[in-house]
């Protein structure tokens, strides 16, 4: 059913682009994989391939206007349109808002914002175009934000902002997209700490945007991702299955872990009221007050 269907991923190295990629493959997609770091994508590519798929594999940076228009030609040449578009590339940076320097917001708001609006801006039309002229294409765009998209953690505001700019831009795309047509839709992937490589992917940090020596706000939030998402017990093979479940119903919101829920609704709530931002640590307040601690040593 799918052997004609293109699926289009960046981050596809590893993470939930790999894992999605795992998935659009078994169905039988023509795979475009995306990624900055070339051994993990070549690692990639040889798998897939094996799978008897079509793959074009690309060294694209997300972030780089030009290098993800060049992309989309090269797509439209080889396979036409993509039906899946999973806007997924992503790095994590944290510390006080105010000791992040002008590299750390460029790299990350580079990487998390510019590459979903990037992978917007040169596939929507394209898909869309597709749907004019065959009443049959289906197509989806899936973005990757994140919990902190629906919450503000302390000491990571830099993910935070990013990943709250993708929440707006993808639920506007939505409802965009709903304006002009019933056959292209969008979703948004919200994961909590689940196991793939994000809290290290400073290993793919540019040399023309490199990192000031950290501060200790930045080395104490650092430890705690490391901690959090290495312990996660979601895996990032079944946050794809959600993926692709939530394409097939056009569920907008795609969450791995929906317990995580509270903690949005007692900020929603405080906002409606006009309440100060709630405790962040209400539920653990052990790790505020280690937080504190380690922050005014």
């Amino acid at each position: 059913m799918n052997a004609q269907k293109t699926a289009v991923l960046t981050g596809a190295g590893s993470g939930f682009g790999l894992e999605c990629a795992r998935i659009a493959a078994h169905q039988g997609m023509n795979l475009v994989l995306v990624d900055v770091q070339a051994d993990a994508l070549a690692k990639a590519e040889q798998e897939l391939l094996a799978l008897g798929v079509q793959v074009l594999a690309r060294k694209v940076d997300v972030s780089n206007a030009q290098a993800m228009e060049a992309l989309a030609a090269e797509v439209q040449n080889r396979f036409g349109a993509p039906h899946f578009v999973f806007n997924n590339a992503g790095v994590a940076a944290g510390g006080l808002l105010w000791e992040n320097t002008v590299a750390d917001w460029q790299w990350v708001l580079g990487v998390n914002l510019w590459g979903v609006i990037h992978g917007v801006r040169v596939f929507t039309p394209m898909m869309l175009e597709a749907a004019k002229h065959d009443s049959a294409y289906r197509g989806h765009i899936v973005n990757t934000a994140s919990m902190a998209g629906l919450l503000t953690p302390p000491n990571m505001g830099v993910y935070n902002v990013s990943k709250h700019a993708v929440v707006a831009l993808t639920e506007t795309l939505y409802q965009d997209l709903k304006l002009v047509s019933d056959q292209v839709s969008a979703s948004v992937l919200c994961p909590y700490f689940v196991p793939t490589g994000i809290s290290q992917s400073h290993r793919n940090r540019p040399q023309a945007l490199a990192a000031d020596k950290p501060t200790k706000s930045m080395l104490i939030g650092q430890a705690m991702s490391d901690k959090a998402v290495g312990s996660g017990k979601i895996t990032a093979a079944q946050v794809a299955q959600m993926v692709f479940d939530a394409m097939a119903q056009d569920q907008f919101y795609i969450y791995s872990h929906p317990q995580a829920l509270g903690n949005v609704q007692e900020r929603m709530n405080a906002i409606v009221a006009q309440h100060n931002p709630p405790d962040p640590f209400g539920a653990r307040p052990d790790i505020g007050t280690q937080l504190r601690a380690q922050l005014r040593a």
